[in-house]
């Protein structure tokens, strides 16, 4: 009798305190919550209008690196993006996708403009010269280069292929993985506008 009730006092003091204890979420993505790094930004948006996250709040924001031309992981992340959103039902208008050309020099307004017309209409490119670019890249921890190409003047843009996860207090959040697929998009998503 006396085990017995050592047994229930036990298991009375586990539920106790995991009930005080502050769950975190499970994310699918590399949880960066706390980074001293990647914290904002400003470049310009395809009209010349200066964007940064505030201009954002009250979305969870999916920054990416990329550029037009990108033969595949480009239009894959945008479109898992465009998918996730749709998951996400009325949710969705909470995501706001953002996507930073590291080529400026092919990537001009008006093919940026087509470009996040084939995803969403919705999404929002950025592009600063190459300068602004750089210095945003540094910050972010994001690695691109230019890979000249068999014929004259061509090229391709060797750059990392991920994502950074804000969420609607502009906080960095996530760092999720090319090729996460759009349901585990969603699922993280889900989580962080849970929050708000």
């Amino acid at each position: 009798m006396k085990l017995q009730r050592r047994s229930l006092l036990v298991l009375a003091s586990a539920a106790a305190l995991g009930a005080c204890m502050e769950s975190k979420p499970q994310f699918k993505s590399v949880d960066l919550t706390g980074a001293d790094y990647a914290k904002d930004f400003q470049l310009p948006d395809v009209n010349g209008q200066v964007r940064s996250l505030k201009d954002f709040k009250g979305k969870a924001v999916v920054l990416f690196f990329g550029y037009t031309q990108c033969p595949d992981v480009c239009p894959t992340t945008m479109t898992e993006i465009a998918q996730a959103k749709k998951l996400l039902g009325v949710d969705g208008d909470k995501v706001q996708a953002v996507f930073v050309t590291v080529d400026p020099e092919r990537d001009t307004p008006e093919v940026l403009k087509a470009y996040m017309g084939n995803f969403d209409p919705g999404f929002v490119a950025l592009r600063g010269s190459p300068e602004q670019v750089a210095a945003m890249a540094k910050d972010f921890k994001v690695f691109y280069k230019k890979v000249e190409g068999k014929a004259p003047g061509s090229y391709t843009m060797d750059h990392s292929a991920a994502s950074y996860i804000y969420d609607p207090q502009g906080r960095l959040r996530l760092y999720t993985r090319y090729g996460s697929g759009a349901q585990a998009l969603a699922d993280d998503l889900k989580l962080l506008l849970k929050e708000a």
